[in-house]
Order: C-alpha cells, then structure tokens, then sequence
C-alpha cells in the first residue's frame, strides 16, 4: 500500500435512519436500575430491583455500544439508576474511551446523582469524559433529604468540587416540583452563575409508580419561564447538545439556562435517540413501552450479523413522539417503567 492510500481516511458509516428521516446518533445506556437515592419523583421508596443474571455484563454492555458506534452513533451517554454504583464501572468508561480515541465518537459523557463524584471524578476525565449532567434539585439540605429520601447534600456538592477540580464541564438537572423547590428556582439560577454551571429545568415525567400524586407535583415550566424573566434576562440560544432542552443564554449569569417540556411542549421532532437498558431491551422512545430485546441476538452468537438485523429493525419503528399526558382523569402513570429502567 503507497503512502497516498494510506492516508485515505476509512468511510464513516451511514447513520441508521428512522422512519422519519432522522438519523439516529445519540445512544443513553442504563448500565444499572439501582441508585443509592429514592427521589420522590423517579423510584418508589421500597423499590424491587432487577436481579443480577438479568442485567449485562460489562463486557456485553462493551460490545453493544460499540456495535452502535460503528453504525454511526456519535454521542454516548451512560445513566442508571446512578452509574456509577455499578461494580468495576470504570472499565466499561475506559473502554469506551478508546471510541474518542480513533475519532469514531464525538462525546462520551453521564448523569449522576453526584454521590460518587468524588471518588471517581479524575477517573473519568482521564477516561476521555469531558462534561456530565449532575442531577441537583434544591440547594437546601433539610429539603434535598426530604426529596431523595436519604441523601446528604455535603456528600453531592462534594462530588460536585471534585469535578470540577478534575476539569469537568458540569451541567445541573433539576426537575421543577410544585410545592417543593419552586421556591427556590430563582436561587438555582444564581448559584449555577456564580459556579459557571449551565443549568436545565425538567418537567416532571409520568413514568412508573412512586407513591406520589404528580399532579400534585407537576409545575408547569412555561409558568417558571414567565417568573425567571422577571428577574433575570432570557434570550433564546442555538445552543444545542443532542438532548431535547430548549437553551437561552441568561444575561446577568453569562450561563445558559435550558428548559425540557414534554408536557408542556412536545420536543420529539428531531428526536435523534434511543435508550438502551441494563437488560439489553432498547426503548425507541422515552414515552413508548414499544421496545427491542437485544439481550438475545447478542448472546446467540459472538458474530454481530443477528445483532445488527435486530438493532435496524427495531430503528425501522421508533414512533415519531411520545404519549405524556398528566391529567386527574388518569390515575396511571402513561409509562408504567420507572425512569430508573429506562434510564435518566
């Protein structure tokens, strides 16, 4: 081989494509269903785990996301439960990791609870992680036990200095409770500013039973759009991360402030993920329970050809939104999973 072909790079691969022309590059893996908080929002206090022989080995987990990378997936994104009280999941990071390294994915990053934060924060940056979601609530102690139901608010925002010590981009996830934190919402945006934080509000999602009315805990994020702008200055951004927020850069803070509505305003039309759980099942879309058993084409051989077929197929039919609906005419939850199967 002369050294002029040698240098020709190797075709990136075709996008696997949905049926409405989207092409699908953002993969979000649960990698474990348990978490060391109950989040009043997210799991039921006394919460059923799956058992261990249902759940990927790390290596398996491995080989799929790397099957998915070299169909064209760019952005990986590793959730729980919280990820990172899986056993040994620093080497799931590190080999993925070796994906940044040839090119062939853009972004490898998480969402955390921050609890482990500071015992792995210099790990995943040597790993190639550049930036993670930390999902923070309230800034009050007594308030953030109350809504993690055990959490200590020291241990998070020490995990939080450790990141950015380790020189993390750090993102704030905070679902928007009536009656709970809406109090503080304006305290959030300041304390991201001072911090150089970009922050996120979340609607809250019906998903699984918690033991929680959610109408009672839903607050509208148009109406905390309408009471922010009272204070702080919101122009609306092009900023984009692959996920579904709507940003606006806050004058006052320098930061951005993003907004994800689907009650509010549905954000499926560039729709460009899926999301695989701990199982191995891959879920088209968040508000769905229509999903593909991967778990089984990928132990019935070491080729990846069935693999494959079943990963196409099951893209072949990702719908084109989502069915959220929260209204005291329905008493069920519109997805009976909890958000801690499919993944944050």
């Amino acid at each position: 081989m002369n050294s002029e072909t040698s240098q020709i790079a190797t075709p990136a691969p075709a996008p696997l494509i949905d049926p409405f022309a989207r092409p699908i590059t953002y993969l979000r893996v649960s990698v474990t269903d348990r978490c060391d908080l109950r989040c009043v929002y997210c799991m039921a206090e006394d919460m059923t785990f799956l058992p261990k022989s249902e759940v990927l080995s790390l290596e398996e987990l491995d080989r799929l996301c790397s099957r998915f990378v070299e169909l064209g997936v760019r952005k990986l994104r590793l959730t729980g439960g919280e990820p990172l009280v899986r056993k040994n999941i620093m080497w799931l990071v590190q080999r993925l990791g070796r994906h940044l390294d040839s090119g062939a994915l853009d972004e490898l990053t998480l969402t955390s609870n921050g609890t482990q934060l500071a015992k792995y924060a210099d790990q995943l940056a040597d790993a190639g992680v550049r930036r993670i979601n930390i999902s923070l609530d309230t800034l009050d102690p007594a308030k953030f036990t109350a809504i993690t139901r055990w959490g200590n608010l020291n241990q998070v925002m020490d995990g939080i200095a450790a990141a950015r010590a380790a020189g993390l981009a750090i993102k704030i996830n905070a679902v928007a409770l009536r009656g709970v934190n809406d109090d503080e919402l304006h305290r959030m945006v300041s304390w991201c500013g001072e911090s150089g934080f970009d922050l996120t509000f979340i609607e809250v999602m019906p998903l699984g039973e918690i033991g929680e009315q959610r109408l009672d805990q839903y607050l509208p994020l148009s109406m905390v759009r309408a009471d922010l702008e009272k204070r702080w200055t919101l122009t609306e951004s092009d900023h984009a991360t692959g996920g579904p927020a709507r940003y606006f850069d806050v004058a006052e803070t320098g930061q951005r402030l993003g907004f994800i509505t689907p009650l509010t305003h549905n954000f499926c039309e560039a729709c460009n993920r899926v999301r695989l759980t701990c199982t191995g099942t891959l879920y088209m879309c968040l508000g769905q329970e229509d999903a593909a058993d991967l778990r089984a084409p990928l132990r019935a051989s070491d080729d990846d050809t069935l693999l494959t077929e079943a990963i196409e197929e099951a893209i072949g039919r990702k719908p084109k939104g989502h069915d959220f609906v929260i209204d005291r005419r329905r008493n069920a939850p519109a997805v009976g999973r909890h958000m801690s199967v499919t993944g944050g």
